[in-house]
């Protein structure tokens, strides 16, 4: 699992492949696996955020819960669905925002890919889920291990902007420096909460107003907009 890392995150988190409750989590995929249980995403896709936007490309950083835990839904991005599969219900809400935020077209589909190249980290605090039950991994290990990567964000770069979608997201991010990031804070995209302060939000003009003022370069939220 540690070779699925890219090498500038394997820099900082390495280490962490080594901890007592990485080798737990581990051993817990691997019998869960044996058991003939369905763990998504692929084991291939576990750590395609950090594959897609290596550290150094960092500019914002989009806080999740779990992967989908639908059959051919997650692979490895908060939100993201691969092309070709139903857009979930958080994700069209977002897709509302962003088109009223930023006049984006309605994306055709639900794959994020084109915001992870740009320097989007859609990280999720728990990277596996089991089929059919949300939640199943939590309290796994993955939940250190992604603080870890927080923590490392937080004091190793500057003038990120972290968007925090509901509770869970805002607590795991609760240490972050906003003196040196821009921290957005909102309900959950979830049709059972959306209503209550995340529409009109406006997180997706608000973070390029930042990274422009910093001298960063803008994300092209298209999710169309090919990247290389």
């Amino acid at each position: 699992m540690e070779n699925h890392i890219e090498k500038s995150w394997a820099t900082y988190l390495g280490d962490e492949f080594k901890m007592p409750y990485m080798k737990e989590l581990i051993n817990f995929l691997e019998k869960e696996k044996k058991s003939g249980k369905n763990i998504y995403p692929d084991e291939k896709h576990i750590f395609e955020a950090f594959r897609l936007t290596p550290f150094k490309d960092v500019k914002v950083v989009i806080l999740g819960q779990d992967p989908y835990h639908g059959k051919g839904q997650a692979h490895g991005l908060s939100f993201s669905v691969k092309k070709g599969i139903k857009i979930p219900p958080s994700l069209l809400n977002i897709f509302k925002e962003l088109k009223d935020d930023t006049a984006t077209e309605f994306p055709p589909h639900g794959c994020l890919e084109s915001w992870a190249k740009q320097g989007v980290l859609l990280l999720n605090a728990v990277l596996t889920v089991e089929e059919g039950r949300a939640g199943s991994h939590h309290k796994k290990g993955w939940e250190k291990f992604t603080d870890k990567v927080v923590e490392i964000l937080n004091t190793r770069k500057e003038n990120l902007v972290f968007i925090l979608w509901g509770d869970t997201a805002q607590k795991k991010a609760e240490k972050v420096d906003a003196k040196k990031h821009l921290v957005l804070k909102s309900v959950h995209p979830s049709p059972l909460s959306y209503y209550r302060g995340f529409l009109g939000s406006r997180p997706f003009s608000q973070a390029n107003k930042y990274l422009k003022t910093h001298g960063i370069g803008e994300i092209d939220w298209n999710v169309e907009t090919l990247r290389n």
